[in-house]
């Protein structure tokens, strides 16, 4: 693997210097990032139901060939609603994240009080719960600021990703340049 890196190093400064530039951009269009990202997931939506479908009606000797068919034609149907409706699919993960947050505020509540009997310094854990519910809330109520925060937190990591994947390639390029120097000449 060392050797199928080392010699095209360059892709993966390519990749590196995209992932930054796309980090750069959700930082300064965050609007922008986030249209692309619902963009791209609803074209791979869209696709996956196609071959999903494609799948489903080539195993139709199969007991089970209509569950992948359903399975396609719902794949088919969330890609066309992505690209009528962008906005509603920022909505809908939006509240996917912040139901999550509040279920998980909640029973992290639960279990403190529960966990009173046994331990002390439960508190932690409950006020940790209330952190998860407010947090739940403020999505509910002010979705913009959570979908500029999500947007902001994928930036974030693309562009740690992208540096890192650049350090690692001009390692890669510098260990390929002394490898060829210590290699004998042909003769």
């Amino acid at each position: 693997m060392l050797v199928v890196y080392k010699h095209s190093w360059w892709t993966l400064a390519l990749r590196g210097l995209a992932a930054v530039i796309f980090g750069l951009l959700a930082f300064i269009l965050p609007g922008i990032t986030l249209t692309t990202l619902i963009l791209l997931f609803g074209a791979y939506a869209l696709v996956d139901g196609v071959f999903a479908i494609a799948a489903g009606i080539k195993a139709r000797e199969s007991k089970r060939w209509w569950v992948l068919l359903i399975e396609g034609v719902l794949g088919v149907i969330v890609g066309v609603l992505t690209f009528l409706m962008p906005g509603m699919t920022a909505l809908f993960l939006l509240g996917l994240v912040a139901a999550w947050a509040m279920l998980t505020g909640v029973t992290e509540i639960v279990a403190a009080i529960q966990m009173r009997k046994y331990i002390t310094n439960e508190w932690l854990l409950g006020l940790s719960g209330v952190a998860s519910v407010l947090f739940g809330v403020l999505l509910l109520v002010k979705p913009g600021i959570g979908l500029l925060t999500l947007v902001w937190l994928i930036g974030a990591y693309v562009m740690v990703f992208g540096i890192l994947l650049l350090a690692l390639a001009f390692r890669l390029r510098s260990l390929e340049r002394s490898t060829q120097r210590m290699s004998p000449k042909p003769a």
